[in-house]
């Protein structure tokens, strides 16, 4: 088999895995009422078949990219994409809520295995200075599935139930993950010692895995989803406030323990990177940004101007579209300018996108609020292509399931924690309205929750802005265009292979 076709079967397989994902996850918001209905299940049992398995994605993602690092990237996306398929058929066919519930988990963990492998493989496979466009293809896929997952929901739903939606993965995620196990993708040679350490002999063993750093880190991001997810319901509590402060330090006890070991999960080279530090921090705060937006949008659509759930997805519609149309166009720019202009500017049109939609009122029209969400979909298409591009290129292949892994862990984290900001924010800035509030949820009236929208706006512009500052810390330029560069100016970060060809440009 040539290289070309090996490029081609591994994007495809990428992108496949991504969309099944990104898929499950707005197919699964449209059918969670009728899921409620038909299995007689609460609020709160239907609310877990989603923080279920965003913790246990959450959880694992970093530790699945080191599996991948160290067996192999497409052996444990095959795993992954099978383990998905198998576990969307059982929730199809679930008898009760519980099953679905523990089932979901189960998915998340097969999520996690998935997530990592898809950037992992496109890292060992393309060339560096060939990565731009790959990932900017794989974004489009995502922002496409991400407009279709409601329609194409409902409609399953409408027509056959909400079993339908679980069953949509089952056949391309069984036929991928079967394929990956088929076609042999070779190892780049640079990554024959992934996970090894030269013994006194002179001779290589494997490395250990980290476990103890693993179970640090899981503990952390458990405690901090949980805490995200639970905070716009309960509010700060004393359970809220003790899994806020466990996470910090779970968080610390991590970070001690990967400076000390000897085979750390998350290698220091990866650790110390300013630069994928810095991407890792433009990821976070772009979609906390984003999804908070998205939630407060979505309130005032429905709630303030009474549009229903059909009207409102097409009024969002534009943030999806120019989500596939500026991906592809970011690689380009990325080229041409460089990361630190392009996601520089890309924060920028996320900002002021975000100010657009704090200026609206009930005589808003379609025009200024499509545009405010045209702005959103054009600055985040271009930063998840950008600031994952760095990610990936800025550690070397033998780390790339743990660079994937953090990019997936920032992604996830990011819309928790921007829906639980600006659920409080409403919440601080409307009291009267939310103080008796259902138990169902978090609920305001449209008066007192007009007023509340324009400063929680304006608070997550200032989170989009405080990731540009933190995009202005990234490379300048790459060499060659879109080859990797060093984040520092030792270049101690990057790849050894790389490092003998890349020429520093002023950075």
């Amino acid at each position: 088999m040539t290289a070309r076709r090996r490029q081609r079967l591994v994007l495809t397989g990428s992108i496949t895995g991504a969309v099944i994902v990104a898929l499950d996850g707005t197919v699964l918001t449209v059918a969670q009422p009728a899921l409620q209905r038909d299995l007689h299940a609460s609020f709160g049992q239907v609310q877990w078949t989603s923080t279920g398995y965003l913790i246990a994605v959450a959880s694992l993602l970093v530790f699945a990219g080191r599996l991948g690092d160290r067996y192999g990237h497409q052996q444990i996306f095959a795993l992954g994409i099978l383990g998905f398929g198998a576990t969307s058929a059982g929730i199809g066919l679930a008898p009760g809520v519980g099953w679905v519930i523990g089932l979901r988990v189960a998915q998340g963990i097969f999520g996690a295995l998935l997530q990592p492998a898809t950037l992992g493989m496109l890292r060992a496979t393309y060339p560096s200075d060939r990565l731009g466009m790959p990932l900017a293809l794989r974004t489009s896929a995502i922002g496409l599935a991400a407009a279709a997952g409601p329609v194409l929901g409902g409609a399953l739903v409408a027509h056959w139930g909400w079993r339908a939606v679980f069953f949509l993965n089952v056949v391309p995620a069984g036929l991928i993950g079967l394929l990956a196990l088929a076609v042999r993708v070779p190892t780049p040679a640079d990554r024959e010692a992934a996970g090894a350490a030269t013994t006194a002999g002179g001779t290589r063993a494997p490395a250990r895995l980290d476990l103890p750093g693993a179970c640090l880190l899981a503990l952390a991001l458990v405690c901090l989803v949980h805490t995200l997810v639970t905070l716009p319901e309960t509010g700060w509590t004393t359970a809220t406030t003790l899994g806020g402060a466990a996470a910090a330090l779970a968080c610390g006890a991590f970070i001690r323990h990967e400076r000390r070991t000897a085979s750390p999960l998350v290698p220091l080279s990866v650790l110390r990177s300013t630069t994928v530090a810095s991407a890792l921090a433009v990821l976070l705060s772009a979609s906390a940004a984003l999804f908070g937006a998205l939630f407060v949008s979505t309130y005032f659509l429905q709630d303030v101007l009474a549009m229903d759930p059909l009207q409102c997805g097409l009024r969002v519609l534009p943030l999806a579209v120019m989500m596939v149309l500026s991906a592809p166009a970011s690689a380009v720019l990325q080229r041409r300018y460089g990361p630190r202009r392009t996601t520089v500017a890309a924060m920028t049109l996320l900002t002021l996108g975000i100010l657009a939609l704090s200026q609206l009122d009930r005589t808003s029209a379609a025009p200024a609020i499509s545009g405010g969400f045209l702005l959103l979909g054009a600055g985040f298409g271009t930063v998840m292509v950008t600031a994952t591009a760095v990610i990936v290129r800025h550690v070397s292949a033998d780390h790339a399931g743990v660079a994937g892994g953090l990019q997936q862990t920032a992604m996830n984290i990011g819309p928790a924690l921007g829906v639980a900001t600006a659920t409080m924010l409403v919440t601080l800035t409307a009291p009267t309205a939310a103080g008796n509030r259902p138990t169902g949820g978090p609920h305001w009236t449209g008066e007192a929750f007009l007023s509340a929208m324009g400063p929680t706006l304006l608070t997550l512009a200032a989170v989009a802005a405080t990731g540009a500052l933190a995009a202005a810390k990234l490379p300048r330029r790459t060499a060659g265009g879109d080859s990797p560069q060093s984040p520092a100016s030792t270049g101690r970060d990057r790849d050894p292979a790389e490092a003998t060809k890349a020429v520093t440009s002023g950075d």
